[in-house]
């Protein structure tokens, strides 16, 4: 949506960043009463944060599977505010969202699985973790019955991309990037179809290709809308 990203309080006076804070409340004195300044600008992202510290704190105690729906609560809350359209500038497809989105989608398969192995548990603890540090386990590591969870994260992480993106490609036309983003759509929609039940390393594949072809949209780099498409070329059906 296209907002002012400017606040002036018709109360107090003060003014404030709309971008900074995703809130038409004074930072200065609580009221609601305010009106935008400045130039309208797209703007789909808000400030949110993902706090799982007090479930990290209690993990040693309690079972991953009794932490699952306060997990998934946490996760859904975050990803509802995140966007990747800031003040009109196009951003990357971060670390943050991906830990969050996968850990949503395996937590939630993980909760429904009969006899957990110790693998499974590492993992899904393994992806708790990642929301902090941002560093998933490689695809290799994935356990046979949660890469549906991978699969799903990525098909439903990189629609929300191509959304984000092609609002931005619509002030911002550019006939070759569209196409590559039909095709990371299509390719989407395949592993939404399938359940997320594809081979880990073709959902990799999928957010590395949304990822260079938002880079290549950010800083102008052809040589990232090629690797974009040889990602896409390079998965799916054989």
């Amino acid at each position: 949506m296209e907002v002012r990203g400017e606040r002036e309080c018709k109360e107090c006076g003060a003014r404030w960043s709309y971008f900074e804070t995703g809130s038409v409340a004074c930072p200065n004195c609580g009221s609601l009463r305010s009106v935008g300044t400045g130039d309208r600008k797209q703007h789909t992202d808000a400030p949110a944060e993902l706090d799982l510290d007090p479930v990290l704190a209690r993990l040693d105690d309690e079972p991953f599977r009794d932490l699952a729906d306060e997990i998934k609560d946490a996760c859904r809350s975050y990803l509802r505010k995140r966007g990747f359209i800031r003040a009109g500038e196009l951003k990357p497809l971060d670390d943050a969202y991906l830990a969050a989105a996968e850990l949503l989608q395996a937590a939630d398969l993980y909760g429904r699985l009969r006899d957990p192995t110790d693998d499974e548990e590492w993992y899904v603890t393994s992806l708790l973790r990642a929301t902090d540090t941002g560093e998933r386990p490689a695809a290799t590591d994935v356990p046979p019955r949660l890469r549906e969870a991978r699969g799903l994260a990525a098909a439903s992480v990189v629609l929300t991309y191509r959304g984000d993106v092609s609002t931005f490609l619509d002030g911002s036309p550019d006939r070759e990037a569209r196409r590559v983003l039909g095709s990371v759509r299509e390719r989407a929609k395949r592993i939404e179809a399938l359940g997320g039940d594809v081979e880990p390393a073709e959902a990799d594949d999928l957010v590395a290709a949304a990822r260079e072809l938002g880079r290549y949209l950010i800083v102008d780099d052809a040589d990232a809308l090629a690797d974009a498409r040889d990602l896409l070329d390079g998965s799916g059906e054989p």
